[in-house]
């Protein structure tokens, strides 16, 4: 069954899994929307960092030089979708035609190595954070997850993208609705 958007647009928004989300790969997450249509939706989760994934080690496999004094970009778990491709979240200021998808005035996405070659360089984006997979939903499947209680949005900073330590991103997206993560409950009421 699909259940109508009622022409809410989540692009350029963060998603907030709420308490009891039965995927544990999103538990805790926060996904920052890069595209939202009647097609579907596609977001990156920015507060789960992939420990395994070292930036200087992806560049030394894509035979990308680094400059001594690049800085090291954060990998980050992006959803289960693709695990093999990256994307990149930066800010929008940056832009490699044809290749960046401009999601607001604050934000924008490349999926291309030219990006990590010019953040190797040091002449990337102000802020920067790359992601392996990418968190997809078909059409209608994202609406039907918010109607059964498995997300909040809310608008997207680029202090909580960029600044937030990962650990404390989930509250501080939290806290941009004014919510306590000690009141939310797993479960969906009706009034």
């Amino acid at each position: 069954m699909k259940i109508p958007k009622e022409n809410v647009n989540l692009c350029g928004k963060l998603l907030i899994a709420m308490p009891g989300m039965n995927d544990p790969r999103f538990e805790k997450s926060v996904v920052y929307m890069c595209a939202h249509s009647d097609d579907g939706a596609m977001g990156l989760i920015i507060n789960k960092p992939t420990p395994e994934a070292d930036f200087t080690d992806l560049l030394e496999q894509l035979s990308i030089e680094a400059v001594e004094d690049a800085r090291a970009t954060p990998i980050y778990f992006g959803g289960p979708v693709e695990l093999g491709r990256g994307f990149v979240l930066h800010s929008a200021e940056y832009n490699l035609k044809d290749f960046t998808l401009t999601v607001d005035a604050q934000f924008a996405m490349t999926a291309t190595s030219d990006i990590l070659v010019d953040i190797a360089n040091g002449e990337g984006p102000e802020n920067a954070l790359l992601a392996l997979g990418y968190s997809g939903w078909g059409a209608g499947q994202l609406e039907s997850e918010i109607q059964q209680n498995g997300w909040l949005s809310c608008d997207a900073t680029p202090e909580v993208v960029f600044d937030v330590p990962d650990a404390d991103k989930w509250t501080a997206a939290l806290k941009l609705l004014g919510v306590d993560a000690l009141m939310l409950s797993a479960t969906a009421g009706r009034a």
